[in-house]
């Protein structure tokens, strides 16, 4: 029996992801436990597991398509096995099926899977947090001989693991139907009582469900179809239709909500970097001989804006919004983003604890996230849970600019770029490194005035930065 390979679902908002590159290929051996492909889900690259051990039949999705999840995109079985693949386009729908959690509950009797069945064509069984649906050993390996898809099977261990009496129940109360007919009719929410089945003693087979898709699919207007073939032939010279990656549709759905749903305003000022451009001098040989790595002025800025925001009087700038912006979630902590600026978009990794951290764990720690944002590796966690961001433009030239914030944060804090300004010091006029800084503060949690109280002090400590290693 062929094993599908499924897009998963990695995230409770994750609704498609962009297949990045299939590390076997078509007649490729496969273990369980091998990487089998790269997808993006979001922002974030993941590699995918195998489930199963056989040979890769077939790729389903070639690299480059976005596929919504729980749709199939490949099949394991074994050599020589012919695989009748099932339309791309199908998608699963998503209903939970009782199943016991309880440790210590008993395996469930034939009459209780019995009653589950019906249910069965229109859901599917829960998963782990992984996203993976649990199964032991023995129950993966009598799925295999009995032709049963063990991810339909209800499970009744801890967390919803299938046991091997799972799947021997089920076998005996599911109908009688082909292991792909089943799995057509689960996907599509067709009940199997309803069909006369054509194979054998009446099993229903896969081209019996193909038969009632087919009957209960609606015409599309003829009207519908000359417009959709008007717009690729009617294309005006020198114009191309890209397809949104996954990256770009989750930044677009991310800042037009941040847009649309923070009244915001932007604060502007001015640091003179003398002493900080000083103390980063001082401190390059020490960091570098700790770490390894060069400590740049974004840690500095880093530390010092972690250092402001853990004062008592500035805990609204480390804060979110919660139950329909109803109540205020305070944070005692700064998991720090800080924005990465790659080729086709825009990613904010985040420095988990970066109040605990000294300098040099920060160094380490930021070059850490922001080295897997380049190469495509950060995990789930490494890019969400922020509770405050920046974003450093200065090394474009950018003199100032209006960042948007990363949503559920309260601000945001963009960097300028250092330049040579004339400027009065103690009645005289001096050339010093003035650097630009912007806050963008949601006016839902934050006003004007407590928003400058913290860019006062964030200047004074970036102006006397020494105060970062007290």
């Amino acid at each position: 029996m062929a094993f599908e390979i499924i897009m998963p679902k990695l995230g409770v908002d994750m609704q498609e992801g962009e297949i990045i590159e299939w590390k076997k290929q078509e007649g490729d051996t496969v273990n369980e436990g091998d990487i089998l492909l790269e997808i993006m889900s979001d922002k974030t690259n993941m590699e995918l597991e195998a489930e199963d051990s056989g040979i890769l039949l077939k790729i389903v999705r070639p690299a480059g398509d976005t596929v919504p999840v729980t749709e199939i995109i490949g099949y394991i079985g074994v050599e020589g096995e012919s695989v009748d693949t099932i339309a791309s386009s199908e998608k699963t729908t998503e209903t939970p099926v009782p199943t016991s959690t309880n440790a210590g509950s008993a395996v469930a009797s034939k009459e209780d899977v019995a009653m589950l069945v019906p249910q069965i064509a229109t859901t599917t069984i829960p998963q782990g947090t992984d996203g993976k649906v649990r199964a032991t050993p023995a129950a993966r390996k009598v799925a295999r001989e009995m032709g049963i898809d063990f991810t339909q099977v209800p499970g009744t261990g801890p967390k919803g693991r299938v046991h091997k009496e799972d799947v021997e129940n089920f076998k005996e109360a599911q109908p009688k139907a082909s292991p792909l007919a089943y799995k057509m009719a689960i996907d599509k929410g067709i009940d199997l009582a309803t069909i006369s089945g054509t194979g054998f003693n009446g099993k229903v087979m896969k081209e019996d469900i193909v038969a009632v898709l087919e009957a209960t699919k609606p015409a599309e207007p003829k009207a519908l179809a000359a417009t959709k073939e008007e717009k690729v032939v009617n294309l005006p010279e020198g114009v191309e239709h890209k397809p949104m990656s996954a990256m770009r549709k989750a930044i677009s759905k991310g800042m037009t909500n941040s847009y649309l749903t923070a009244p915001t305003f932007t604060l502007n000022y001015d640091i003179d970097m003398t002493e900080m451009i000083a103390l980063r001098k001082k401190l390059i040989d020490p960091i570098m001989a700790k770490t390894g790595l060069k400590v740049s002025f974004t840690d500095l800025i880093g530390m010092a804006v972690v250092k402001t925001l853990m004062k008592p009087e500035h805990e609204y700038m480390n804060a979110s919004l919660i139950n329909d912006a109803n109540d205020i979630e305070l944070h005692r902590f700064v998991n720090l983003g800080i924005a990465v600026g790659l080729d086709d978009g825009l990613i904010v990794p985040v420095v988990h604890g970066a109040d605990k951290m000294s300098l040099s764990d920060f160094v380490l720690a930021s070059k850490d996230v922001i080295k897997k944002a380049q190469s495509g590796k950060l995990k789930a966690a490494e890019m969400s849970g922020s509770t405050f961001s920046i974003t450093n433009l200065g090394m474009f030239g950018t003199k100032t600019f209006n960042p948007i914030i990363n949503q559920p944060n309260s601000a945001i804090l963009g960097v300028g770029a250092t330049i040579p300004t004339p400027t009065v010091v103690d009645g005289q006029i001096v050339v010093r490194p003035i650097m630009a800084m912007c806050l963008t503060i949601d006016h839902r949690l934050v006003d004007g005035m407590n928003g400058a109280k913290f860019m006062v002090d964030l200047k004074k400590l970036m102006e006397n930065p020494f105060e970062l290693l007290i």
